[in-house]
């Protein structure tokens, strides 16, 4: 399967919002996040990006449809507990760009778009002259029973790319897990890399 890679910002990512807003909530539902989304939320959520000045929302698409999304923008513009996070340790915010997510149909997988993904937004990230990209991942205690058995973490990928985990840096995110009656907390923990 050949993928296409288009990178939106600003206005050019406002047509794209719904079909980009389904495609989180259907590939946040599964584990590790079991994030109960809706789509009015996620119009919105994604719509900050079409705001955020820095930011760029790298698509992936199999002919005209979209299939994964990978998100960055300068830290700066980022949501404040994650801005805070930083802060918090004696962080210059200014100095990073932040990676919000990457989603990926389950089927496109192991194709290289999670390697294309990384690549476009660092390239992005050196552009707005960051000196560290970043981005943080959801913890789960390994014994949580709804673990799926083939479930393989993200972590060797990650550090593959030359990220290093930095469990002294972690913000907290509310979200509703399918199955809730109400939004809960859930602590994230930040991944780094020196982009100079």
């Amino acid at each position: 399967m050949t993928l296409r890679f288009a990178t939106l910002t600003g206005e050019d990512l406002r047509p794209a919002l719904p079909a980009l807003a389904r495609l989180r909530i259907a590939v946040f539902r599964a584990w590790p996040y079991l994030y109960d989304g809706d789509e009015a939320h996620e119009r919105k959520y994604l719509a900050d990006y079409a705001a955020s000045p820095g930011a760029a929302v790298i698509v992936a698409m199999d002919g005209d449809e979209p299939v994964g999304i990978s998100t960055c923008q300068p830290m700066t513009e980022a949501a404040a507990p994650v801005r805070e996070a930083f802060a918090k340790r004696g962080l210059d915010p200014a100095r990073f760009c932040y990676f919000g997510e990457s989603v990926l149909l389950s089927r496109y997988r192991g194709q290289g778009a999670g390697v294309r993904f990384f690549a476009l937004r660092e390239a992005h990230a050196r552009a707005l002259g960051a000196a560290a990209a970043t981005f943080c991942a959801v913890t789960r205690n390994e014994n949580d029973p709804r673990k799926p058995a083939d479930y393989t973490p993200l972590d060797a990928f990650w550090q593959k790319r030359g990220y290093i985990r930095r469990p002294d840096l972690s913000c907290i995110f509310r979200w509703k897990e399918v199955g809730d009656d109400r939004e809960t907390p859930h602590s994230l923990a930040f991944w780094l890399k020196d982009l100079t």
